[in-house]
């Protein structure tokens, strides 16, 4: 989305990002988004557009467990994670063969997974994968909760 603006309107653009990403709920990340809108759609109408064409997905970390919010919203264990592998294929000046390439980068993955932080909540994990519908981080339904018309 920086890409689309100029250098100077980035760092207004970043902290406007900021407003959204981190805002307390869809609420008022919704409210954040109008403002960013309102604040550089006309002038910079292909930046405003990288963010409001795809609100759904933007803000679909709302519809997660707010105890996983932290993780969703960062991608450093992946960039952490291949940071090691890049170091030391740019040291031993490549990985040689392919295979030497994956069985490297494999067992540098693998040891690095020992240091990854746990998930926060992780008894919530197993509802979010059976379907469970949170809104603004919050459980508004379990799956196994549903009841057919005919045995009501």
């Amino acid at each position: 989305m920086l890409s689309a603006l100029p250098k100077s309107a980035h760092p207004g653009a970043k902290k406007a990002l900021a407003e959204i990403w981190n805002a307390e709920d869809k609420r008022h990340a919704l409210a954040a988004v109008k403002a960013f809108d309102a604040a550089y759609g006309a002038k910079f109408p292909k930046a405003a557009s990288k963010i409001t064409d795809d609100i759904e997905e933007l803000l679909a970390v709302f519809d997660y467990p707010a105890e996983h919010w932290v993780h969703l919203r960062t991608t450093n264990p992946i960039e952490s994670t291949f940071a090691t592998v890049r170091h030391r294929t740019k040291i031993t000046k490549g990985p040689g063969s392919r295979v030497a390439g994956l069985a490297m980068a494999f067992k540098l993955i693998e040891s690095a997974q020992a240091r990854w932080r746990a998930v926060n909540a992780p008894h919530l994990v197993a509802l979010v994968r059976a379907g469970a519908r949170f809104e603004n981080g919050k459980l508004v339904e379990r799956p196994d909760e549903h009841v057919s018309p005919s045995a009501a």
